[in-house]
């Protein structure tokens, strides 16, 4: 109706005005007790909030100044190291100035207290320095999740490619992609409204095409990097399985380098998963501990429902490793009480997923040749399986470490491939967003090429493009925007 058309329109003004006229202010740094706290204040007040709290003229732009803080009563509050940015040469392209105090809380809070006394002055909401940035085309929307991902990196390579993010190189790339897109929509639409008989030729509309299907393919080839970068983001999921018994906590415990799973000589110790992550030479890890394999009528309600979970967890993983007991050749098939071989742990892993043999033990076989030669890695496993399974073999004794080494090396080259992208169309796929909106626009260009009318043509072409504006923010993406930002903390 016209009266809630009016109010939404009346919230979105107000939430206008708030942004274009309010100054915010936040806590930048940590939450807790550190040497330096940064306070960052952003909007047109900001200078004279600055004035207010220093009792002085702000300082030359982008030049640090040592000052003292006051309360609006005149009460030291701490001797501050102080810089200012005037618009537009700032993160968020307003007038910001960032108070350097020191880390107590006391500072802290009273440096807050004192900046919301301040009149036109409020405390800054999640994310909403960072909204501002990209209101003030600072920033773009891929360049915002880069700077998000870069604040919850953990590990190296998860800051390598969040910094690609917000450096720009994937908004670079789509843009390009996009421009492209409109040049070859511009010539149909040329060739619609003028064609043979204004001077514009058929091969114009055939080579319009051609570079169509040259950017369709480029596009898809960028997608098949969607799984590697999401791993890279959130973790890789790597699945510990096997029979009771083989040394799977051991492992887990020996590649976490801490205690995490309770080691028994019984089998069946472990009942639940137990998940814990970890740096592997750079990239994130979360290692899924799991239950032993066994089935029969001895096996209890409990012990059921974690041999279902352990085979959801590996179902789900992107890297399984199968821990066998070398000393034992029946966990090659099933043996009599019912125990997952390792012919089981790795027919029931899907087609093309990632499965490492880890031969556990060797420091009890009791035929020194033959435990060099699994060392050396000479030996193979055969294993029947059916469909496409990959898999490499480590032999290792998790109790004397040796064959540790050629494990740890061969771990890392798997979860290295798993999580670096091949394709050379830019950085990989990071977010599901990225992925949505990219298999969209490929699905636009794919019917453009198998239009006959040009008209329709020339609408498939806009959708795509509009797919590729969705990704940056070219276009309206409001909708996105409170999701996106909420994810930041306040200061940020």
């Amino acid at each position: 109706s016209f009266r809630r058309k009016s109010a939404r329109m009346r919230r979105f003004a107000a939430a206008a005005g708030l942004r274009a006229y309010s100054t915010i202010f936040a806590l930048s740094s940590g939450v807790g007790k550190a040497g330096v706290a940064v306070v960052r204040v952003s909007g047109k007040e900001a200078p004279s909030a600055l004035q207010a709290l220093s009792r002085a003229a702000p300082p030359k732009p982008r030049t640090a100044a040592l000052r003292k803080l006051y309360t609006a009563q005149g009460e030291p509050l701490d001797l501050a190291l102080i810089l200012h940015f005037p618009a537009p040469n700032s993160f968020t392209g307003e007038d910001v100035v960032e108070l350097h105090v020191h880390g107590g809380s006391a500072v802290i809070t009273g440096v807050l207290q004192s900046l919301g006394d301040l009149e036109n002055l409020r405390p800054a909401q999640p994310g909403e320095f960072t909204r501002r940035a990209f209101h003030n085309n600072k920033l773009d929307l891929t360049q915002v999740e880069g700077l998000a991902d870069l604040i919850n990196a953990e590990t190296s390579a998860q800051r390598k490619q969040a910094l690609q993010h917000m450096g720009g190189e994937v908004s670079t790339m789509y843009d390009r992609w996009r421009q492209a897109l409109i040049e070859c929509m511009a010539n149909v639409e040329a060739y619609i409204d003028f064609g043979e008989d204004d001077g514009i030729e058929h091969d114009t509309l055939q080579h319009a095409l051609a570079n169509v299907k040259d950017l369709r393919q480029r596009i898809e080839t960028h997608l098949l990097s969607a799984k590697h970068g999401e791993r890279l983001r959130t973790g890789l999921r790597v699945a510990i399985t096997g029979a009771p018994d083989v040394g799977k906590s051991s492992l887990l415990n020996a590649l976490c380098k801490r205690d995490i799973s309770i080691v028994s000589a019984g089998p069946g110790t472990t009942r639940d998963i137990i998940e814990s992550a970890a740096d592997l030479n750079g990239y994130p890890v979360l290692f899924l501990d799991t239950a032993g394999l066994r089935y029969g009528p001895d096996v209890g309600n409990v012990e059921q429902e974690g041999v279902r979970r352990a085979e959801k967890a590996a179902q789900t993983a992107d890297l399984r490793l199968c821990v066998q007991d070398v000393c034992d050749p029946a966990t090659l098939c099933r043996r009599a009480d019912g125990a997952r071989g390792l012919r089981d742990c790795v027919c029931a892993t899907e087609a093309n997923a990632c499965v490492l043999l880890v031969l556990n033990k060797v420091d009890k076989l009791t035929d020194p040749a033959h435990r060099e030669a699994l060392l050396r890695g000479n030996t193979q496993t055969v294993v029947d399986t059916e469909g496409s399974v990959n898999f490499a073999q480590c032999a290792l004794s998790c109790q004397t470490k040796e064959g540790w080494d050629h494990f740890v090396q061969v771990l890392h080259r798997q979860v290295a491939n798993l999580c670096q992208s091949m394709s050379q169309e830019g950085p990989a796929v990071a977010h599901a967003r990225h992925q949505a909106h990219l298999s969209d626009c490929v699905a636009a260009l794919s019917l453009a090429l198998e239009e006959d009318d040009t008209v329709l043509v020339a609408e498939q072409l806009r959708i795509a493009a509009e797919h590729l504006g969705f990704i940056t923010g070219r276009v309206d993406v409001e909708e996105v925007l409170n999701v996106l930002f909420q994810e930041f903390c306040i200061g940020k």
